[in-house]
């Protein structure tokens, strides 16, 4: 089984990258940061004569990454009870990957796959953040993929993670799976 992580933080070594690397550390993955690529909005032309156009920038790269794993972990700081906006823009993006010709297996090859949800937020995350779970659990459930389970920490200024001992033993627990 590999594992690819999808890092939707836009500051490096915060709070939710720590967790993540909780989970992950000694655990071979490949790591995706998506503030090092440029991934544009979508712009919907599902409906269109020409369909969706290429939209020239780097999404198409972090794809073929992902689809060559088994496990994917959506790592995210939480942001207005919701996702990162990067990490947004990138499942947005499905969309266009759904109609694409290069990728014609692109939801069977997802509904292969096993996901977790690893966020971090400061403003009651184990409530607030339950409703960005609802949204990875419906996105999951469209394209197939399992959904095995999530980790929610308390997290505001930079390191506070580490005080949410809760959250660190869920993380090696986690882990331990992943091994």
């Amino acid at each position: 089984m590999t594992i690819a992580i999808i890092y939707g933080g836009t500051r490096q070594n915060g709070n939710t990258d720590i967790l993540t690397e909780h989970v992950i550390h000694g655990i071979d993955t490949e790591k995706i940061y998506l503030r090092d690529y440029n991934i544009l909005p979508i712009i919907d032309m599902r409906h269109s004569e020409n369909g969706f156009q290429d939209r020239n920038d780097d999404y198409n790269l972090i794809i073929n990454r992902i689809l060559q794993h088994d496990i994917l972990i959506f790592s995210t700081p939480i942001y207005w009870y919701s996702m990162s906006g990067i990490m947004k823009n990138f499942i947005d993006r499905w969309s266009q990957t759904l109609k694409d010709s290069k990728y014609p297996n692109f939801k069977d090859n997802m509904a292969r796959k096993k996901a977790f949800v690893i966020a971090v937020g400061g403003d009651e995350p184990f409530i607030k953040g339950l409703p960005m779970i609802q949204q990875f659990k419906y996105i999951f459930d469209f394209i197939g993929i399992e959904f095995t389970g999530y980790i929610l920490g308390n997290g505001n200024k930079p390191e506070d993670i580490y005080q949410d001992a809760e959250a660190l033993l869920t993380a090696e627990e986690l882990r331990k799976k992943l091994i």
